[in-house]
């Protein structure tokens, strides 16, 4: 393993120093290539699919198809066109001694990314990583191996016909010792980023010797007020629950005022049609007994479930001050939302939830950095020190400070 991590960090120094230009026009040719050998990824990802029970809530994830084979090319193109994320003047002054000091953007060096059954992520990571001039080591799950490999052998043969070095990408066995042998490579990674459920967070919090970030884990809720729009909420309800289920940013409990009770029914019938079990408390029960087809009782453990599968929690509450202490106490400060017309609700409910995006009647599905406008995104940030929310490539910078002095000397 030190050999492949020297290997990344002397890439890392070279892919630096390439022109803009050059990054864009290598990921321009990445995106061509994704196209034009999309059946050689997709067959790839057939031998991974054909290993999963297409009943388990992560087969969406695992899953590639034409179309979304097309959207990660598009995603790499918009990653290509954004401005570079290098050499950005942060800070300029000049100091009573006449030292100048300028503090610019520049690359982390290797960044590494630990991720499961997720084979987009391959292309997400390595996009942003090269734009913003980084090298990346991959540590994918074994359950998107085929699909991982393919996709990184793609990238590498682009790699050389660029004349770019082939270690800017790196993709490492997917078993756990490879996990510490990343997680322990002091002075060769730069930063680590899991991007998965609680348990591999945590995890790599628990074992880094290197900086992490932590993203992924979203226990989300949206609250109903007592004031709230039924026809935006049924919408947003529904596009937030069902859009995808097996992503961080969809909806896992619906809390609902108690004043809205009558409304629940109508609320939440959408949900029916793509067979989402209610686990409701007993007010919400009792509202929507013989009106909802697939309702249990909730549980203490229905609240602060990542569920990731067609399956919703519903809290009832009296008031705002119960629904924020209900997402105070449940919440993973990833993304949470309100539906409300009260522009005084809205505004506390933005004020106070500790969240790294916080929605007005609107879907949290929209948590995605290529919904933000960002190209793509190599995780979402629910930690509150660096980067937070949707990261892309100003997320995988760092700073340095430049300093001219002409024979200046502290006294």
């Amino acid at each position: 393993m030190k050999e492949i991590f020297e290997a990344s960090k002397r890439a890392a120094a070279q892919v630096a120093l390439l022109p803009d230009a050059k990054r864009a026009a290598v990921l321009e040719a990445v995106a061509a290539a994704i196209e034009a050998q999309g059946a050689e990824l997709l067959a790839a990802n057939a031998q991974d699919l054909a290993r999963m029970d297409p009943q388990n809530p992560l087969y969406d994830r695992l899953k590639l198809t034409p179309e979304r084979l097309s959207g990660i090319a598009g995603d790499m193109r918009h990653v290509a066109a954004l401005p570079s994320p290098l050499g950005r003047l942060l800070d300029d002054r000049t100091l009573p001694n006449g030292l100048r000091l300028r503090k610019v953007s520049v690359p982390f060096g290797v960044v590494g990314v630990i991720y499961e059954a997720r084979p987009n992520v391959t292309f997400d990571v390595f996009s942003l990583c090269l734009r913003s001039g980084n090298a990346c080591v991959l540590k994918g799950g074994s359950d998107a191996d085929a699909s991982n490999r393919a996709g990184v052998a793609l990238i590498r043969r682009v790699l050389a016909e660029q004349g770019v070095p082939a270690e800017a990408v790196t993709l490492l066995p997917p078993t756990h010792e490879a996990v510490g042998e990343l997680l322990g490579a002091v002075g060769y990674v730069d930063l680590v980023i899991p991007r998965g459920g609680r348990r591999l967070i945590d995890y790599v919090r628990d074992h880094a010797k290197v900086p992490c970030i932590e993203t992924g884990a979203g226990v989300v809720n949206t609250y109903f007020h007592a004031d709230g729009d039924l026809e935006t909420g049924r919408r947003i309800v529904l596009n937030a629950k069902t859009r995808r289920v097996s992503v961080c940013n969809a909806l896992d409990c619906l809390i609902v005022h108690e004043g809205r009770l009558a409304d629940l029914p109508a609320l939440v019938e959408p949900l029916a049609a793509h067979k989402v079990q209610l686990f409701a408390d007993e007010a919400a029960r009792a509202a929507l007994q013989g009106r909802y087809p697939l309702l249990e009782p909730a549980t203490p453990e229905s609240f602060g479930t990542e569920y990731m599968d067609y399956k919703m929690a519903v809290r009832t509450v009296g008031s705002l001050d119960e629904a924020l202490a209900h997402i105070a106490r449940y919440g993973s400060g990833h993304s949470e939302a309100i539906v409300t017309t009260s522009p005084a609700a809205a505004q506390r409910f933005q004020a106070e939830v500790d969240a790294a995006c916080v929605y007005v009647n609107a879907p949290t599905s929209f948590t995605d950095g290529a919904q933000f406008g960002l190209g793509a995104e190599i995780g979402i940030s629910t930690q509150k020190l660096g980067a937070r929310g949707p990261m892309g490539l100003a997320e995988l910078t760092t700073y340095k400070w430049l300093i001219d002095g002409e024979g200046q000397v502290r006294p």
